[in-house]
């Protein structure tokens, strides 16, 4: 099946979380993990840190919207699927499920801002982070 130009869009915006998670420390230990629930953007454990697991879910805009830069899509329905997609990851990584865990959303936008972590692949409009959000939601 082709790629579409959303897709790629939500892919670049994913890579970018995952790259500034990684520099602040963050191991990443699934992305776009796929459960009958959903999809889990990605899933990252800090080893120096008591939080443990977190699920992020990433919006990626190309353009600020109705939605809030992609805030008003976590609905309480998409909630619930992640809730079940974590659940669902942590039975089947059991190495995780003692661990706390906890839902961040990172908000992801096509152009260069004044601030946030940029990214730019040659030939594409840059992605910047607008804003990270922990603990977004309760499980």
């Amino acid at each position: 099946m082709p790629t579409t130009a959303k897709r790629q869009l939500g892919d670049r915006g994913e890579a970018l979380v995952a790259a500034w998670l990684r520099q602040q420390g963050w191991e990443i230990v699934a992305q776009q993990w796929h459960c009958r629930w959903g999809e889990l953007d990605l899933v990252a454990r800090h080893v120096d840190s008591n939080v443990g697991v977190v699920f992020v879910e990433v919006k990626t805009r190309r353009r600020p919207g109705l939605d809030q830069g992609g805030r008003l899509a976590i609905t309480p329905q998409k909630q619930q699927k992640l809730w079940r997609s974590a659940q669902t990851f942590l039975t089947e990584y059991v190495a995780y499920s003692d661990l706390p865990c906890r839902f961040d959303v990172a908000l992801v936008s096509q152009g260069k801002l004044a601030t946030g972590l940029h990214h730019s692949p040659p030939g594409e409009a840059p992605l910047t982070l607008v804003e990270y959000i922990e603990n977004a939601f309760q499980g």
